[in-house]
């Protein structure tokens, strides 16, 4: 029984539930920025470059004689731009929503230690006297 409640313990943490809700937004966002690149951005950019040297898509673009895809890479380094752009964005506005929290007002600054040792003296001095 104690290796079900162990389980259940730290599946049931917030850390963990919080990962879980993080790669599921996560995964979702990523398509979203896939398909804006792809369908989007990356054809705007291309589009007359590709018209220009008659390739309907970037997979096309191929070093000829070989296996070398480099139209494949353009797109795999104009996915990482925007996606690496639009996380940007989304941290600089999490941020920017982040609200300081007022400091608190510093204690007033109490007597230093020597105030504290002229005051026992003179304390003890008057007991005396």
């Amino acid at each position: 029984m104690g290796f079900f409640k162990e389980f259940k313990d730290f599946a049931v943490k917030g850390n963990v539930i919080d990962l879980a809700v993080g790669v599921i937004i996560g995964g979702a966002f990523g398509k979203i920025v896939t398909s804006m690149v792809e369908d989007i951005i990356t054809p705007a950019i291309l589009n007359p470059a590709l018209k220009a040297i008659n390739a309907e898509d970037l997979s096309q673009l191929v070093v000829p004689g070989t296996a070398i895809k480099y139209g494949n890479f353009l797109s795999a380094a104009i996915s990482f731009t925007v996606i690496a752009f639009a996380l940007f964005l989304m941290i600089k506005g999490i941020n920017r929503l982040k609200k300081e929290e007022p400091k608190a007002e510093a204690a007033p600054a109490g007597p230093t230690q020597e105030e504290l040792l002229i005051q026992i003296r003179d304390l003890l001095k008057e007991k005396k006297s």
